[in-house]
């Protein structure tokens, strides 16, 4: 069994603003490409074109449907990874050692040459955010991208996870919660970010911010100005078609209408 690290120096992780999020599937593109590209062996799929198709994935987003009390029904996307929890029971459950949360910036990760693909791991972690690649026989999990965000031979900007570097919403966050002032943390005390089943004291790093309530569907949209009509009269074909036609006596309008 592996033992938890008592304390970390950094807590690397990420906010998800579930308000923001147009469940576009773009950060799991994203990981899909750069992890199958880079850290560890290849995720793989079986069948991707038959009967039956699946492969690993480290992200997936689930939407949901809700009607909250007080509010218009709303549609939220809710992403889901591993959220690299301060109590990890996925470490403390792996009989090989392969499982391990880093002391220096408290991601966790696997060791895939340790790794027996006992599934323990997976049967222990609440959120379901270990995959077993069917094809290596090993576990994968979200790795923060940590072959990237270390990586000097990229642009600073390009220095964060896939996800987070691809999302065209801007939902994704990444950055240290154990720096007060870092934007994750200034996010999480700013929108109320909330842990993920706290009542399981595994002390999740990632954070979700909530979506805000829809008021109700009459309320202005900000495109509204740029849906205003371009034009007052219609014109060109449509303008020549309109005239004609209203030139048509009543009974031929009407025969040709039941016609």
């Amino acid at each position: 069994m592996t033992d938890l690290p008592t304390s970390t120096e950094k807590k690397l992780g990420l906010v998800i603003d579930l308000d923001t999020c147009v469940g576009c599937h773009a950060c799991v593109i994203s990981c899909k490409g750069w992890n199958t590209e880079n850290y560890g062996a290849p995720l793989s799929d079986q069948r991707p074109y038959g009967e039956e198709p699946m492969g690993t994935f480290l992200n997936r987003v689930h939407s949901y449907e809700v009607k909250p009390e007080g509010g218009a029904a709303q549609t939220v996307h809710f992403p889901k990874s591993c959220l690299h929890c301060e109590n990890a029971p996925c470490v403390t459950v792996c009989p090989t050692g392969a499982s391990y949360k880093r002391k220096e910036d408290g991601i966790v990760l696997v060791n895939e040459s340790s790794c027996i693909g006992c599934g323990l791991c997976a049967w222990a972690c609440p959120y379901g955010a270990r995959e077993l690649d069917q094809a290596e026989g090993v576990m994968k999990k979200c790795t923060l991208c940590v072959d990237r965000i270390y990586n000097e031979n990229l642009p600073e900007v390009d220095r964060v996870p896939a996800c987070v570097r691809t999302c065209p919403a801007g939902a994704r966050h990444f950055g240290d919660f154990a720096d007060p002032e870092s934007n994750v943390s200034k996010l999480t005390a700013e929108r109320g970010g909330m842990d993920l089943m706290p009542e399981l004291n595994t002390a999740p790093v990632n954070k979700y911010l909530p979506p805000r309530l829809k008021d109700s569907w009459d309320d202005e949209s900000v495109l509204a100005p740029f849906l205003e009509p371009v034009a007052e009269e219609t014109q060109g074909f449509m303008g020549w078609l309109d005239k004609q036609l209203s030139r048509l006596p009543g009974d031929v309008k009407q025969t040709e209408g039941a016609e």
